[in-house]
């Protein structure tokens, strides 16, 4: 079976876990911390980074640090992994959900401008937007950067800054991808540090790993230091075991950040062959009929985590029916996201509930990724177009 992800572990790996054990700083304290967090910060061409447990709990230490909760309201893509409404609702605020972009499968800031201007009041003098049915402040917007596809920042930017709303970047999926203001490439800008704070998760199949664990980045010196305070259950400056406000434990350990300071020295590798291995998909599968590839707009570059595809109903099957036939000729697929008001979680949302979200349900249906670990060979790659063309060329045209 050719696995939807395998980690590649970096050559240096095995060198810093081995130094952590030998020294005994197994736990969260240690210099491989320390050297994670300042090498992430670097590449990111930000201030601060912050080590966490995982991208879940680096949203929620995002969110709580820029103070956010009950009464307020976090705009959200339809679209998205549970952790993302998750992280708001933890906080005690409520995500505002708005629907996304067909081709990106990002956030679509058309509507969350139709959302502001149809069902919110902005409040000039307090500078504070209130969603006119919930009674609500909503103070923030989540753009998520799915599947290794930026999200157009200019646009979410610009909202933001119009209606005095912070902005916290899920990047957890977009490692090393890049937005590139009015198309120029020589203004570059990381996913995850365009925003007040970036969230990243370093899961297993993540490009890069410590197979638990996440990262909050942020240019504002006060939301660092609050976020290490909260992070490690708010100790009082002036004396340890002494706690004034409810924090969480949210600490990476030195193994871990050893795995991630070996892996980040390869991200570039990594991302060239995470491109290397969509251009190979994009080759074999462009002349397959219903078959909608990902793209790379002109203001991006897209790091491919997943190579995630539509099945079109010009295909000849439906989306499931294609999986099960793959799996048959030993391809491994997931489908996309369930869109968050469709998650039975949510049931009992009135809000959520009587929303329709029309393109994040289509795409649910419609979407699927193919096997995209860094492990992946070229051979597995051309297996895997080869069994997609097999189950095409044996259906009848359309």
């Amino acid at each position: 079976m050719i696995p939807v992800n395998e980690p590649l572990i970096a050559k240096n790996t095995l060198s810093y876990v081995s130094d952590c054990i030998q020294t005994g700083w197994i736990s969260s304290a240690g210099s491989y911390i320390q050297r994670f967090e300042k090498e992430f910060a670097a590449y990111l061409h930000v201030k601060h980074a912050v080590t966490t447990t995982s991208g879940t709990t680096a949203l929620h230490l995002a969110l709580a640090s820029l103070g956010i909760g009950p009464g307020q309201e976090v705009i959200i893509p339809a679209l998205t992994m549970i952790a993302v409404p998750y992280a708001v609702l933890y906080t005690g605020a409520r995500p505002a959900i708005i629907d996304v972009d067909r081709e990106t499968f990002n956030i679509d800031p058309g509507k969350i401008i139709e959302f502001v201007k149809k069902s919110c009041r902005f409040d000039h003098r307090r500078k504070i937007l209130v969603n006119k049915k919930t009674k609500n402040i909503v103070r923030a917007i989540l753009p998520v950067h799915l599947y290794g596809h930026p999200c157009p920042m200019d646009r979410i930017m610009a909202v933001a800054e119009e209606y005095s709303l912070l902005v916290v970047e899920d990047a957890a999926e977009a490692h090393g991808a890049l937005f590139y203001p009015d198309a120029d490439r020589k203004k570059a800008r990381f996913a995850g540090a365009m925003g007040d704070v970036g969230c990243f998760s370093f899961y297993a199949n993540k490009i890069v790993t410590t197979g638990e664990g996440g990262m909050v980045v942020t240019n504002d010196d006060a939301v660092a230091e609050r976020a290490r305070r909260l992070k490690d259950l708010a100790h009082a400056p002036q004396r340890r075991f002494l706690h004034t406000e409810l924090a969480f434990n949210y600490r990476m350990t030195n193994v871990q950040a050893a795995i991630g300071v070996a892996q980040l020295e390869e991200i570039e590798k990594s991302i060239a062959l995470k491109q290397k291995m969509a251009a190979a998909y994009h080759k074999w599968l462009a002349d397959v009929r219903g078959l909608t590839l990902p793209c790379e707009k002109p203001w991006a570059r897209n790091v491919y985590w997943m190579y995630a595809v539509l099945v079109e109903k010009e295909f000849g099957l439906d989306r499931d029916e294609l999986m099960r036939r793959l799996r048959e000729e030993g391809v491994d697929t997931r489908t996309f996201f369930v869109p968050v008001h469709q998650q039975p979680v949510f049931a009992n949302d009135k809000e959520s509930q009587e929303a329709s979200f029309p393109v994040a349900e289509e795409l649910s249906r419609f979407g699927l990724y193919l096997p995209s670990g860094l492990a992946l060979t070229e051979a597995q790659i051309q297996a895997v177009c080869q069994a997609i063309k097999k189950i095409s060329a044996s259906l009848p045209g359309i």
